[in-house]
């Protein structure tokens, strides 16, 4: 964007021209923007109905300007970030009229434009179905509850073009920061953050105002602001998203706290491992520059405020704060012991501050809108909201908003309507658990359902928010094999400084192992227990002392089910092949011989339209005889 389209100091006359020449605009078209929908081909979506709009003689908008003529009948075609139903993608938002329209193809376009576009009809196949309401046909957002019973605050703006900064000030942006910057004191800027009772998003939830006002008060020429975008746990995609849909509320949420902290440089560490976020984040930091609110002598202060966005080696440590550090200043990341703390000596030795990317992106809300009105929302000590990514056994994954305090129960069954079994289908009994944070987190049962979520009571049933990973399992699911992914994932991840984390989780995989394999004794689980609290205990980095968090949650929850393992040498779930005992149903056995023609060993005998008989000593449970029968016959694979 050239600088000579936007007032570089005048917030105001920047909002009232982009939404003078909005009033040209006859209706919008919103392509979701998220990676999931780019990478089902939301893109080619677009483009196609660009040259389908122009064949059918509609005139379009790509980008909201001043040249577009004032015909009033334009219709304006952008992409916005991560709507967040990533089950549905790729999603087409029409405005007004508020229609969703779900899962659309290149193919869909002609009849969206022929019917919708130019006759005013909806589409009913390609609307969301409430299957949970009697297969109830949703039009819009208001109708859908995966959207009406969230409360999007930091995801709001995701629907807006997350490339346009006009469109960004339009909505309220850097109204915050222009506030924090000509108008409060750093010491004012703190307080502010400590009324609003914000809370850090990446996990550990400490104060956010508090954390600034310890920075402030180290004294010192140079300080830094570090946006922690390094999101590593698998499942989760919350960070990534703001990034790609609502980047200013980053930058802005920075400026604030460099503002609080007096500092005049920041850092944006994203993982190289989002390219989409990397390029969003870059063109963000741009376009602010060039629009005057990113810079030098900011709303014509004294104040300046340089931000870098710098790519990570996708190093899943690296999310640990003094591990970040070191790979910025160029070094391999591992972290270092605490104290001295960042906000003491950080980057290059310097005072720092680190807020990961929610956190930052809350931010401009509180001092635009004020503490008290972002206090009002969640509970006392969880004030506002929270963003997690749904994903697993439940029918609409994705990515959600919702006041701290919300229950788990609200969130699998209302917004995410429903459990579902391996095979897709909505069940009403199938729940088992929900494991939330990721690696650092822990399992959360059926007796927790009406928990509310927030810092606090998550750590009275030996769990925590995380990053705000929720997975959930069904029935189906071997919890044994869970804490298993979680414990060699974080093994992989490991850095190696530390003995306990290095050693420690090596052990725990292996003891895993045992118990999946069926090599395990009665004690193999007190030894894996007290492997676990020795690296809990004893590891240098957060991450290593909440790495067994996953071991010791279903320890404690589903200790019965790890018994099963050990003692009966048996997976309730089925999953674990070495412990399976196949056997062949004399009942349902019609001697068709398929099952005996597809065993690669052997291990099956017997004659046509006799019973089979399995030789369990001999089969190596790669599961062709039960794919290969048609009656159910087979069991225990």
């Amino acid at each position: 964007m050239s600088t000579a389209t936007v007032n570089a100091v005048d917030l105001e006359a920047i909002a009232a021209e982009f939404k003078k020449n909005y009033e040209n605009v006859k209706r919008r078209i919103i392509i979701c923007g998220g990676t999931g929908c780019v990478a089902n081909g939301s893109f080619q979506v677009r483009d196609a109905l660009a040259k389908e709009l122009e064949k059918a003689g509609i005139d379009v908008v790509l980008e909201i300007k001043k040249e577009n003529g004032g015909k009033k009948e334009e219709t304006y075609i952008s992409k916005s970030g991560c709507q967040g139903f990533c089950q549905m993608g790729p999603l087409l938002h029409i405005e007004p009229g508020d229609i969703l329209y779900t899962r659309v193809k290149v193919s869909d376009v002609p009849e969206i434009v022929e019917k919708t576009l130019r006759h005013g009809e909806v589409i009913d196949r390609l609307l969301y179905v409430d299957h949970q309401n009697h297969n109830c046909v949703c039009k819009g957002d208001a109708e859908i509850p995966f959207y009406n019973r969230q409360k999007r605050v930091v995801l709001a703006n995701c629907r807006i073009e997350p490339g346009d900064v006009r469109e960004y000030i339009a909505k309220g942006g850097y109204f915050g920061a222009r506030k924090a910057i000509l108008e409060m004191s750093p010491e004012e800027v703190c307080k502010t953050a400590i009324e609003s009772g914000l809370r850090g998003r990446g996990g550990g939830g400490f104060p956010t105002g508090l954390k600034w006002k310890f920075t402030l008060a180290s004294k010192n020429d140079k300080k830094y602001v570090i946006c922690n975008g390094d999101e590593g746990d698998p499942g989760a995609f919350m960070d990534r998203s703001v990034m790609e849909g609502n980047p200013h509320a980053v930058i802005e949420g920075m400026m604030i706290a460099a503002r609080g902290i007096g500092a005049d440089e920041g850092y944006v560490y994203v993982r190289a491992e989002y390219p989409l976020a990397v390029e969003r984040m870059n063109a963000a930091v741009k376009d602010a520059v060039a629009a005057g609110v990113l810079g030098k002598n900011l709303f014509g202060s004294d104040f300046s405020f340089k931000v870098t966005v710098m790519e990570g080696a996708g190093a899943f440590v690296c999310g640990e704060e003094t591990a970040l550090i070191a790979s910025i200043e160029g070094k391999r990341g591992m972290p270092r012991p605490k104290p001295p703390f960042p906000a003491q000596s950080g980057l290059w030795g310097k005072p720092t501050v680190i807020n990961n990317v929610e956190t930052l992106a809350s931010v401009p809300g509180i001092f635009y809108k004020g503490p008290a009105q972002y206090k009002a929302v969640g509970t006392e000590k969880s004030p506002g909201t929270k963003t997690f990514a749904l994903t697993g056994h439940v029918a609409n994954t994705g990515l959600i908003e919702v006041p701290f305090g919300t229950t788990l129960r609200e969130i699998v069954y209302n917004i995410g309507g429903g459990v579902t079994n391996n095979a897709g289908e909505i069940t009403k009994d199938d729940f088992k658990a929900v494991q939330i944070g990721g690696p650092s987190g822990g399992c959360l049962t059926p007796e927790m359902l009406d928990l509310p979520l927030d810092f606090d009571s998550l750590k009275t049933v030996g769990a925590m928010v995380g990053s705000g990973g929720l997975v959930v399992m069904n029935k189906e699911t071997c919890i044994v094999k869970i804490a298993r992914f979680f414990m060699q994932f974080t093994q992989n991840e490991s850095c190696g400084k530390c003995v306990p984390c290095r050693e420690g989780t090596r052990q725990m995989l292996a003891l895993l192992d045992d118990i999946i394999e069926g090599r395990a004794d009665r004690h193999t689980l007190e030894l894996l227990e007290e492997t676990a609290r020795a690296v809990q205990i004893g590891s240098l980095c957060g991450l290593g002392k909440t790495a067994p968090n996953p071991v010791l949650s279903t320890l404690r929850y589903f200790r019965e089910e790890y018994e099963a393992h050990v003692l009966k040498k048996s997976c309730p779930a089925g999953e674990c092949k070495a412990l399976a005992r196949p056997e062949i149903l004399a009942d349902k056995c019609k001697g068709c011989t398929a099952c005996l023609r597809k065993c690669p060993v052997g291990a099956i005998t017997g004659k046509v339209k006799e019973v089979h008989v399995l030789d369990a000593d001999k089969c190596i449970k790669c599961g062709a005889c039960k794919a290969a029968c048609k009656f159910g016959a087979i069991v225990g694979l």
